[in-house]
């Protein structure tokens, strides 16, 4: 860059100040717009970045809802109320929904893509430990069980054990080993433990007019219990220390 003398600088400055306002942002545009672009780039960024951190909720429970759908009055029940009756703020907190959810081990063609991606995906959040409750129709409710991804729910207050329902865990399959030839027969070992919630009865759900047994969930390996068995005291009414 060339160097300009004192008496060029006063030339320039002079000229400059001369100029109309229009001409001087034209002048500012043409020689600095490279400068102009990239500080209102920054500023986009900085200013991206911010607004997350300020509107970014963070996630007090994880609740997937499989195989059923529901307006907006009752997503609201499940999240937001949720939330204020537990005395949290919903400007930085929120439930985290698992929305449109679909599990079958009998996909037709048309659905088996659906299933397949929900399947990952459930599984994606249940290893990454952000799944908690699983809100599922009896087809869904059979899946998670089996496979054992469900809590065993026990020590329950009353009002709670009343809707308490059982299923069936697999503790071992051979079936692998048996379609390869490896096993002389096919032994699949079950037990059946109470892992769930019968929820269809209640009004929250029962009003909304769902159709069919609904029940709730919690994921075995969730690092919020304490939170999930608040979770279910809320949906059937009960105080804190019930």
């Amino acid at each position: 860059m060339v160097k300009l003398s004192e008496k060029e600088k006063a030339a320039h400055k002079a000229a400059f100040q001369a100029m109309s306002p229009a001409q001087k942002a034209e002048h500012i545009f043409t020689y600095h717009k490279w400068t102009i672009l990239l500080v209102l780039l920054s500023l986009i960024v900085l200013g991206s970045i911010l607004h997350r951190q300020l509107t970014q909720k963070r996630p007090v429970l994880y609740l997937a809802v499989i195989n059923t759908t529901f307006g907006e009055q009752v997503e609201k029940s499940l999240t937001e109320d949720f939330l204020a009756a537990a005395g949290g703020d919903t400007r930085r907190e929120e439930v985290y929904l698992y929305r449109d959810l679909y599990l079958s081990e009998d996909a037709d063609a048309l659905n088996h893509e659906y299933a397949y991606a929900s399947k990952v995906k459930l599984g994606g959040a249940i290893s990454a430990e952000k799944l908690d409750l699983v809100l599922m129709n009896q087809e869904a409710y059979d899946i998670f069980s089996r496979q054992g991804y469900l809590l065993e729910l026990t020590a329950l207050p009353d009002a709670l054990s009343a809707s308490l329902v059982e299923n069936e865990v697999i503790l071992s399959d051979n079936s692998v080993d048996y379609l390869l030839g490896n096993a002389a027969q096919e032994q699949v070992i079950t037990k059946t433990v109470p892992n769930a919630l019968a929820v269809s009865s209640l009004p929250l759900f029962r009003d909304a007019g769902f159709d069919g047994a609904l029940y709730i969930g919690v994921i075995s390996n969730s690092p919020r219990p304490e939170e999930a068995k608040a979770y279910l005291r809320y949906l059937f009414g009960l105080s804190g220390d019930s």
